[in-house]
């Protein structure tokens, strides 16, 4: 009996059955996974699958382990997305969100402004949540929800759009 890292088959999964399923997936980590286990299967030791792959010896035996566990499914399951979280909960998100879309800085008590820019939603969260972010990471921020950044125009009220047509085309024709 050999030491160290092996594959218990307890899944019912083969070899056949695995390198089938390695041809299907399209990402690169998951795949990596797989190979691990393929490698395990044909007889390979941890330190060699990991020279194979180019990957940790402790990567294989991480990997080995979740099949052990809980099957293709365990190996192959991804948890949360890595990085920082987010700075503000997801009630804190729906109140800006809310701010932004139904309210101008001024009819909030942030001056005078009609429109919302980084500044002002730098000073909301500061004052209102207690959060320090820059006008960098809140214009991501904002591009993450799906706002973008707009300059505002000036239309007339009372304008005539029949000379504003032939204004155009006087314009045109001198070009």
């Amino acid at each position: 009996m050999r030491k160290g890292v092996t594959i218990q088959n307890s899944h019912g999964w083969t070899l056949e059955q695995v390198k089938a399923y390695e041809k299907t997936v399209k990402k690169a980590s998951m795949a990596k996974r797989l190979a691990v286990i393929r490698l395990m299967m044909e007889g390979y030791y941890a330190m060699e699958a990991a020279q194979l792959l180019n990957v940790h010896r402790d990567t294989v035996s991480a990997c080995v382990k979740k099949f052990n566990q809980g099957g293709m499914k365990a190996l192959l399951h991804r948890g949360s997305s890595p990085g920082k979280p987010p700075l503000l909960s997801p009630g804190q998100e729906a109140e800006v969100k809310r701010m932004i879309e139904h309210s101008t800085p001024a009819e909030e008590g942030y001056g005078c402004e009609t429109c919302w820019d980084t500044r002002i939603l730098k000073e909301v969260l500061e004052g209102t949540f207690s959060i320090k972010m820059t006008r960098m990471g809140i214009g991501k921020m904002l591009k993450r929800w799906g706002f973008s950044y707009t300059r505002p125009t000036y239309t007339w009220k009372r304008a005539d759009p029949r000379k504003q047509e032939a204004f155009q085309k006087e314009l045109h024709m001198e070009s």
